[in-house]
């Protein structure tokens, strides 16, 4: 069956960490390992809650702030240092741009709820037909169902479809369901792998 569909994740596939000096420089800052400063920033119950929209991106930086035992400024600056090792991958978002219109391109995204202004100011919405956003729909990966909506929302059946993400449980997730995934690794391997399947299935 030919490939209507591409979903992909958006941290660790189209927003990467390419220098993670900033992060350790943080953590030394503050007297904790970069992996405890990870650990706060995205798997806290507050960054689980704003990832399903329970709280608002901002409720969880001021928890971030108070778990770091800073006020609220200090906070912002050690987060804006925090991600500016990150990099988007303007190289992949060519090639999703590229498949339109004769496929469908959809993000789906666990993520809180700054991250469609985070794209549209960076200028690449336009890459994307739908895009599923955790907080925005109240469904984490891998829950089933926020695949199952990405799907209903790009109007395309499970085996139409191929699916990018850096993390294996959601990869086996998607595949589950019948949808074509791959583990993202390294962006060479990864479009070789996506152009087989778009090739293949005609």
């Amino acid at each position: 069956m030919r490939v209507r569909a591409v979903f992909v994740d958006f941290g660790g596939v189209i927003m990467r960490t390419e220098d993670k000096g900033p992060r350790s420089r943080q953590a030394e800052r503050i007297g904790m390992t970069s992996r405890d400063l990870e650990k706060i920033v995205f798997e806290s119950d507050s960054s689980l809650r704003a990832s399903t929209g329970e709280i608002s991106e901002e409720a969880h930086w001021q928890a971030v702030s108070k778990a770091l035992g800073v006020d609220r400024q200090e906070g912002e600056k050690i987060i804006t240092e925090f991600f500016s090792g990150d990099r988007v991958d303007t190289v992949l978002l060519d090639f999703l741009r590229s498949l339109r219109p004769d496929r469908k391109v959809g993000l789906i995204s666990n993520a809180w709820s700054g991250l469609r202004k985070v794209i549209t100011t960076n200028q690449f919405a336009d890459v994307f037909d739908e895009m599923v956003i955790s907080a925005e729909v109240g469904l984490v990966k891998p829950d089933p169902r926020i695949y199952q909506l990405a799907l209903e929302r790009l109007g395309v059946h499970p085996k139409e479809s191929v699916f990018l993400d850096d993390m294996l449980i959601n990869v086996e997730a998607a595949r589950s369901l019948g949808i074509s995934a791959i583990q993202f690794t390294q962006l060479g391997r990864t479009l070789e792998e996506l152009k087989h399947f778009l090739i293949d299935t005609g």
